[in-house]
Formats: C-alpha cells, sequence, structure tokens
C-alpha cells in the first residue's frame, strides 16, 4: 500500500520544481508593488519638472505657452538678480543654521546621555519640539514675537529693550528671529541621531583612556568625536538638504519679508509658481536647485569620506 504523501514532502516537491529563474525574479516581483508606487509619487514629478522648464507653462496666460528650450535657464543667469540673491541667502541660511544646529545638538546630546534624576522626563522634552510642524512652529513664534504681547513686553518690562519692537518687521532682527525659531525645532534632530550613536561608543574606551589620565576634553576629542563621524556627516547633510528647501516656516514666519530679506531659493519658486503662476520658470529653478543640491551633497560625502575609516 503507497504511503501517504505528507505535507512536509508536497512542499519538498513544489520547491523542487520551482526553476532556478523564477527563484531568482521572486525577490523582484515582492518590490514591484513599492518600486512602481515610487515611480508614481516620486519620479513622474520629478520627471515633469524637468519637462516643463523647458516650456513656457502659465495657466493664466495660455496664449504664450509653448517649447521654450533653454530660455528659462538663459534668464535664469543672466536676467535674473533675485535668483542670485535669494540663492545667496539660502547658502547663508544653511551653513547658519546647521552649524549651530549641530553644535547646539550634540551639546545636548552629551547633557542628556548622562545618568540624572528624570532623565527619561528630560529627553522627552527636549526632543519634543522636533515633533512639531513648521507650520505650527511658526505660529507659536509669530505670538512670541508679536510686539505688543510677546517677548519685547518682558524684555522692555527687564530694562533690555523697549515697547513694541517688532522682531519680524525690522530688516534689522528678522534674519536672527528667524534662525531662533528654527534652532528651536531642528536642534533636536541632531541630538536625537548623535545621542543614538553616542549609546554605541564602548564604555571600555573610556575606562582605559581613565587609567591612562587622559581628560575629559581628550576623551572626548579621541574617543567620541572619531565615533560620531558618520552620524554628524549624515545628519548635517540631510539637514542642509531640508535647511535649503525649507518653505513652510519661513513662509509663514516672514512670507519672505521684509523687503526680501529672508526670501530663500525655494521660496522664491513658490512665489513664482503659486502666486505668479509661471510654472515654466518655477521649473527651471527647481532644476537649477536640484542640480546645486546634488552637486553640494557629492562633494561633501566625498571630503568627509562618509562610510570610510576616516584616514
Amino acid at each position: 500500500m503507497a504511503s501517504a504523501v505528507t505535507p512536509a514532502r508536497r512542499a519538498a516537491a513544489m520547491a523542487s520544481a520551482v526553476t532556478p529563474s523564477r527563484r531568482a525574479a521572486l525577490p523582484y516581483l515582492l518590490i514591484a508593488p513599492a518600486g512602481l508606487l515610487m515611480l508614481g509619487f516620486i519620479a513622474y514629478p520629478v520627471l515633469s519638472v524637468f519637462y516643463y522648464s523647458l516650456q513656457n507653462y502659465n495657466p493664466t496666460k495660455p496664449w504664450r505657452n509653448g517649447f521654450a528650450g533653454l530660455d528659462n535657464f538663459t534668464r535664469i543667469f543672466t536676467d535674473d538678480p533675485r535668483f542670485w540673491g535669494t540663492l545667496t541667502f539660502s547658502l547663508k541660511w544653511v551653513v547658519v543654521e546647521v552649524s549651530l544646529q549641530l553644535v547646539l545638538g550634540l551639546a545636548l546630546a552629551l547633557i542628556v546621555n548622562q545618568t540624572f534624576v528624570g532623565r527619561a522626563l528630560g529627553r522627552a522634552l527636549v526632543f519634543s519640539p522636533w515633533a512639531v510642524s513648521g507650520v505650527l512652529t511658526s505660529a507659536i513664534w509669530v505670538l512670541i514675537y508679536n510686539s505688543q504681547t510677546g517677548i519685547s513686553r518682558y524684555l522692555a518690562d527687564l530694562g533690555m529693550g523697549t515697547y513694541g519692537t517688532s522682531w519680524l518687521s525690522d530688516t534689522s532682527t528678522v534674519f536672527p528671529a528667524a534662525v531662533v525659531a528654527d534652532l528651536w525645532r531642528g536642534v533636536p534632530f541632531f541630538a536625537i541621531l548623535i545621542l543614538a550613536d553616542l549609546q554605541s561608543v564602548p564604555k571600555d574606551l573610556y575606562e582605559a583612556a581613565e587609567v591612562d589620565g587622559a581628560s575629559r576634553l581628550r576623551q572626548f576629542l579621541h574617543i567620541t568625536l572619531p565615533h560620531l563621524r558618520d552620524a554628524i556627516v549624515l545628519s548635517t547633510l540631510l539637514r542642509a538638504v531640508w535647511e535649503f528647501n525649507n518653505v513652510d516656516l519661513l513662509y509663514t514666519l516672514t512670507g519672505g519679508g521684509p523687503a526680501g530679506e529672508t526670501t530663500t531659493l525655494p521660496l522664491y519658486i513658490a512665489h513664482t509658481s503659486v502666486d505668479a503662476h509661471n510654472f515654466g520658470y518655477a521649473s527651471a529653478l527647481t532644476t537649477v536647485a536640484f542640480v546645486i543640491l546634488l552637486f553640494c551633497s557629492m562633494v561633501y560625502l566625498r571630503l568627509s569620506k562618509f562610510g570610510g575609516d576616516g584616514k
């Protein structure tokens, strides 16, 4: 009498029936849905921007629409002083914000990495601003900078200023005011990433350094920083790209004013597309910004030797 076919034998027979080519194609079939979604939500919009950068496209003036070739790009580099002004401010904004956020985030991570009473609550309070959106952050700081009920009133009561100071309407104060508002939200990002890497540093290294008589500063310079190198490189690169593309906070905080003092290149692109309806020229500006970010990111990763041994 023939023996019954067990489930294990049946599964083995089915597995042996699968050809090597089908087995090799299985991983690609599994990632195909996610790949199609990425093509639909990422690749298509990017390719659309490249396409419209070569067009004159303004829905309010359809009679002028059509192929423009490289005219939009020629206008950017030869006949648009606002492009150079906003690009210069964007670079200034990125350098100032990322530098301050890195230094303050590193200091904050070192503090909350220590053992103290209420450390869990302290970490939660420190990291909570990162969960706040840019629009809500700007709304909070607009209230703080209010000329009648905000910080200027309390500083005046302490004899450190004058009543009615308008921080966001004065060209001499709007930049530092915007920087402080974005620092409040951006510093926790660095603190989170650096703290995660700090906790992976072997404790034996610090114990050996103490035995050898190394000071806290030498331990930080020769043990902590080398272990944090990749985390610092990655976090600064990500934050630099995000700060360069910062639109929500500045748009709702200052609107690019006063007198265009806080208009970044992405904010200029937003005004060109949304307010002026010049989507062709805005797409060309976006393409130029994309090339600038791509080039700077590649150079930064090459110079920092990200992922290498740092030698």
